[in-house]
């Protein structure tokens, strides 16, 4: 959604007052207010909103009767050395665009009420440490399904938004409901926001320097240019009658792919660090050997642009089956 989109709807929702609670009591008696038959949409932030979360909210609140954002930076899914003191924050920014897109509440507690002195308990996602982003950042995905499954019991939403371009996240978010039961709660993926050139929004492309924002598109291009190899094996395969036209079981090799998003990547000086090119299953992240026309697949990557390091994927679609 454009600054204009967002333009547009302003005062769309006037009648809409935008309450916030900072602590857990006060937002549990704002919540214990509502009807029990209204359905509440959920958007889970840290804040420095772009486009790609106002998206969100817009979805949300043509899908529901209220509408709930959260603001917490969650120190639990940074690692030793990453952006947590220098993630950027605008909070009064943040409350004012919620506002303007019709958020009914805000949830923006502190660390103390999220993680109390004696706080010891975590959700801790088996396997997700051993896929690659998992690798990238060890205890992230504990930290963020610490702080999902905590902010699922506080809000109790009806449905809940998150972006695409968090791809292993997104797998995360909808195994934690389905493992733990959480019958009522529906998630909603969204397709990733991207700017006009292609890269993915980001609250970190803000460390790009000008130089290193120019190139930073080269991230999505690369991801172009595998899926672009993946539909033209699936026609020459077909045109060589290799399988029949009939047969949506064409093979690709995942190396194929991988290696060329390396090589676009590799194209541009400024990539500085290709921290990983996983091609997973859609459902599990798990890296796969080949890719299926049946099956489809998400290539996913990290890498640094100077000393930005930012991530994107992209999904290769299944065939019909």
């Amino acid at each position: 959604m454009s600054a204009a989109a967002v333009a547009s709807n302003v005062g769309k929702h006037a009648a809409n007052k935008l309450t916030i609670s900072n602590c857990i009591p006060s937002f549990r008696a704002m919540r214990k207010s509502l009807d029990p038959n209204v359905k509440i949409g959920y958007v889970p932030t840290m804040g420095a909103l772009h486009d790609g979360h106002l998206s969100l909210v817009e979805r949300a609140r043509s899908d529901n009767d209220v509408v709930i954002a959260s603001i917490f930076v969650n120190p639990t899914q940074f690692g030793v050395g990453e952006d947590l003191d220098k993630y950027p924050r605008q909070f009064e920014k943040d409350t004012t665009m919620l506002s303007e897109l019709g958020v009914d509440h805000v949830f923006a507690p502190n660390v103390e009420s999220m993680y109390s002195k004696n706080h010891a308990m975590y959700v801790d996602p088996t396997g997700f440490d051993d896929i690659p982003e998992g690798k990238s950042r060890p205890g992230h995905f504990r930290g963020v399904a610490t702080i999902v499954t905590k902010l699922f019991n506080i809000v109790q939403p009806s449905n809940a938004y998150f972006g695409q371009k968090d791809a292993a996240q997104c797998v995360l978010i909808r195994r934690i409901v389905e493992d733990l039961n959480m019958m009522d709660l529906n998630i909603v993926i969204c397709d990733t926001v991207r700017e006009k050139d292609g890269l993915a929004m980001s609250s970190r492309n803000t460390y790009l320097e000008p130089h290193e924002r120019k190139v930073a598109p080269i991230v999505y291009q690369s991801l172009c240019a595998a899926r672009d190899v993946y539909h033209q094996k699936q026609q020459q395969m077909k045109d060589n009658n290799n399988v029949s036209s009939t047969n949506n079981n064409n093979i690709i090799s995942s190396q194929e792919l991988a290696d060329t998003v390396k090589s676009v990547l590799q194209s541009e000086p400024l990539v500085s660090e290709i921290q990983y090119v996983s091609v997973d299953n859609l459902q599990t992240m798990r890296p796969i050997q080949e890719v299926t026309s049946e099956d489809g697949a998400v290539i996913s990557l990290a890498c640094k642009v100077g000393k930005v390091r930012l991530i994107d994927n992209i999904i290769l679609e299944a065939s019909m089956k």
